[in-house]
């Protein structure tokens, strides 16, 4: 597998395995298949695995862990994160050194190479009060400069991680804000889907604006890791679990309509052409949502296939703004 440049950081494979699958989130799967599914990652030429806490309660770390046995392959690292919300200051620095300590322990590793803020940055307290159930997945930007983003870097200084980054699905201008700040995250994850869609992860009002937030990290030097390829499976040929029908992913799955015909004329798997639509985007690598060896082995498939021709980017963009203004 290609591998590319990655901001600041070693160069990294077109591919990074993502932890939603493996932390059993995205439909029915088992721990065996999930190991499997890690080293057949490996061996196709992954050299970054992206997990998280959340992911399954610790379950994607967990099967890393067991794949292992905390000896990583040369050259193959492994990313984690914290959804911090908006703790008390003097708490954060338990919090994220617990958060770091308990991953490492499932992965049976002493660093992590890269550790990201889970949580979305936002431009200050009112966004709390304005959608109370997500508060949790909140972090002002306030708080982040002030008390996060120097514990990040006393935690690089200290070796207990390589590096740190941000989730940039929170307030699109904080995070644009952020990654021009100095010091600046390694990283940024950022949403790449034809739909320019985080789905059920948006906690804003108006646009996400991931083509900017990738832009902005361009600009600053950082690398980007694009996310959500087929939205939580909205952009698959069925969303594999159940969902109810006001859902965001479900309500993508309606919009992509149109994406999906013109996959159907063409004889194509409609989740390896948005694969292959994210990966025409200016990202470093897209990180996969697999659960399973199957999975896997379209997505190295895609990437084998390279990214979309112009014309059928152009096409594909335009059935879907057509579909928006229906």
């Amino acid at each position: 597998m290609k591998t590319h440049s990655f901001g600041s950081l070693p160069a990294v494979s077109t591919l990074t395995l993502g932890g939603g699958g493996l932390g059993m989130l995205w439909g029915e799967t088992t721990t065996e298949e999930c190991i499997d599914t890690v080293h057949a990652a490996v061996d196709a030429g992954i050299t970054l695995l992206d997990l998280a806490p959340r992911y399954g309660d610790g379950k994607a770390e967990e099967v890393v862990g067991h794949a292992y046995g905390g000896k990583l392959p040369a050259g193959v690292r492994v990313t984690s994160k914290c959804n911090l919300g908006n703790p008390p200051a003097g708490e954060i620095a338990s919090l994220l050194q617990r958060s770091i300590e308990t991953s490492l322990e499932r992965l049976r590793l002493a660093r992590l190479d890269l550790f990201f803020l889970h949580s979305n940055v936002v431009p200050d307290e009112s966004f709390l009060s304005v959608r109370p159930d997500a508060a949790s997945r909140m972090t002002p930007y306030a708080l982040f400069v002030e008390h996060v983003r120097p514990l990040f870097e006393r935690f690089v200084a200290e070796g207990l991680v390589g590096a740190w980054g941000l989730t940039g699905i929170g307030h699109p201008d904080t995070i644009i804000r952020l990654l021009g700040e100095r010091p600046a995250p390694a990283a940024v994850q950022c949403i790449a889907n034809l739909l320019d869609s985080p789905g059920g992860l948006k906690f804003f009002d108006g646009p996400a604006k991931p083509r900017d937030v990738i832009a902005a990290a361009r600009a600053n030097g950082v690398g980007v890791m694009g996310i959500r390829a087929v939205q939580a499976g909205a952009l698959t040929s069925a969303i594999d679990r159940p969902l109810p029908a006001d859902h965001p992913e479900v309500r993508d799955y309606a919009l992509a309509a149109p994406f999906r015909r013109i996959c159907a004329e063409l004889g194509e798997n409609p989740a390896v052409v948005a694969h292959r639509y994210a990966l025409s985007l200016d990202i470093d690598t897209l990180v996969l949502g697999v659960k399973n060896r199957r999975e896997l082995a379209e997505c190295v498939a895609a990437a084998e296939a390279g990214p979309l021709p112009a014309d059928l980017v152009a096409r594909i963009d335009a059935a879907v703004k057509d579909a928006r203004l229906a």
